[in-house]
């Protein structure tokens, strides 16, 4: 299994998830109104829920744009020579984001998204 599919398998239960609790609230939300009961509380708990569903789009979005950069890093990296003996300018440019100088490490940001502190 590759990480993308890991990735979206794990977001997929959440957003299945929440989309059933909605549903069962709604229905519960429906059943009140039809008796006249206060329905408030239910009322809360999907603005609540359809909230942390829109999040978890966006999140599922970003997820997927990260796959994405990981999975083009991954092509460029085996279009590559394998004996590299010197620096490669057109590596590090598609690979690298930023270096961070600290007092005591550097901190290493690939454009996956991916950090990596280094002793210094």
């Amino acid at each position: 299994m590759t990480f993308a599919k890991v990735i979206r398998e794990a977001q997929k239960t959440t957003a299945d998830g929440i989309d059933e609790q909605l549903m069962e609230l709604q229905k519960e939300l429906l059943q009140k109104a039809n008796n006249k009961e206060a329905y408030d509380e239910i009322a809360d708990q999907i603005f609540k829920l359809r909230e942390q569903r829109e999040k978890c789009t966006v999140d599922t979005a970003a997820r997927d744009a990260q796959i994405a950069r990981i999975n083009e890093l991954q092509d460029f990296i085996k279009q590559q020579r394998t004996d590299l003996v010197e620096f490669n300018e057109a590596l590090v440019k598609r690979w690298l984001k930023q270096i961070t100088v600290w007092e005591d490490h550097f901190t290493v940001e690939l454009k996956s998204g991916l950090k990596i502190d280094i002793e210094g």
